[in-house]
């Protein structure tokens, strides 16, 4: 079941909430919906694009949090001693900032289109950033 479109330049993903393992990671965000922001390239982490926030507090601490999230998994890193942040794995990811290693929480997983993220890592990278919007289904 799916509970959010993703569109990210011609890109199109559907994403389920990990409702059971972050719920109040999910209600925060599912209250921003719809959401508009632009995906860019990560600088430290590997593979995988994020939308930085910068000092955004959105009152949350961690729950269901990891540093390796796999190809299709979202994370949002509350803030603290980086810089708060979404991001979207689309192959091998040790998170990470300027700070050293991150965790972040896993509160989205892409259930279709994720055929798609390798090469939507690699627009990102070569091209740079996509205008991407997350909407409720």
């Amino acid at each position: 079941m799916a509970d959010v479109r993703i569109s990210a330049g011609r890109f199109a993903f559907t994403a389920r909430f990990e409702r059971a393992a972050a719920p109040r990671t999910c209600d925060t965000f599912a209250s921003m919906l719809p959401y508009r922001e632009r995906l860019i390239h990560v600088r430290w982490s590997g593979e995988a694009c994020w939308i930085p926030l910068g000092d955004l507090d959105l009152g949350l601490g961690y729950e269901n949090a990891t540093s390796y999230p796999a190809p299709g998994q979202l994370l949002l890193h509350p803030g603290g001693i980086s810089e708060t942040e979404i991001l979207l794995a689309y192959g091998s990811v040790r998170f990470s900032s300027k700070v050293g290693q991150l965790a972040g929480n896993h509160f989205l997983t892409i259930v279709t289109g994720i055929e798609q993220l390798p090469e939507l890592g690699r627009l990102t990278l070569w091209q740079g950033a996509l205008p991407t919007v997350f909407e409720a289904l």
